[in-house]
């Protein structure tokens, strides 16, 4: 039975640093799973369009929507997590999911141990981040902001904004009892 380790939250949150920050702190090998990488994996010609990955600016905020070519490419995402776990591997997932999603993702790893953990901050901050990055659509986390499950069914939720990764890293190891 693998750990899975479960990053929730909008752009910008944090989720990639803290992931690879509680890489740096667990006694024990954990891979890096990250939906910005699957993501890349769209041929070009599919990124910001409706078959793929689309970008819609609105007033609330850019938001994304998946078509035939995008929701394939989670659904292998997720697959993908569970065959890593299948084979023994403990997981640090981070990704952007509504609560159906994570849903979706308890019924899949429901033979694993699963822990869930919502990275948050506040919006001023998350979008300070996402114009400093410059890899970003501005508009990501105001959308997200409103959708994401940060706080529903975490066992830990953890705001960004009031630590560096790497303390981010060592209360959510210590929180969960993995260091």
């Amino acid at each position: 039975m693998a750990t899975v380790i479960l990053l929730n939250g909008p752009g910008s949150a944090g989720k990639s640093t803290t992931a690879r920050a509680l890489q740096a702190v667990l006694p024990r090998p954990f891979l890096h799973v990250a939906m910005d990488s699957f993501l890349a994996m769209l041929p070009e010609a599919l990124q910001d369009h409706p078959d793929g990955v689309a970008y819609l600016p609105g007033p609330d905020g850019t938001a994304v929507t998946l078509g035939l070519a995008g929701l394939r490419l989670i659904d292998g995402m997720r697959a993908a997590v569970v065959a890593l776990a299948d084979a023994g591997n403990d997981l640090i997932v981070d990704d952007v999911l509504s609560a159906d999603d994570l849903t979706d993702y308890r019924v899949r790893l429901g033979h694993h141990r699963l822990r869930v953990v919502g990275l948050t901050a506040p919006l001023p901050v998350l979008e300070a981040r996402e114009t400093a990055r410059g890899d970003r659509m501005a508009g990501l986390s105001r959308d997200q902001v409103g959708w994401v499950a940060t706080g529903m069914g975490c066992d830990l939720v953890v705001d960004t904004s009031t630590a560096r990764p790497e303390a981010v890293a060592v209360r959510i190891a210590a929180a969960l009892c993995l260091s």
